[in-house]
């Protein structure tokens, strides 16, 4: 392999692995929004009765 070649499949290995990582993270933030929104509704309508 070329340096260049070497140097290319690195960065794109990176890009790659940083673009899994920001996926996985708003999925996460995604669920532990919703299961705020829940437990607040819960709370809200527990209070009504």
């Amino acid at each position: 392999m070329t340096k260049l070649t070497l140097t290319a499949t690195c960065i794109a290995l990176l890009v790659l692995s940083s673009c899994a990582n920001t996926a996985y993270g708003l999925k996460r933030d995604g669920q532990d929004a919703s299961a705020a929104m829940d437990d607040a509704s819960r709370n809200v309508l527990s209070t009504g009765n």
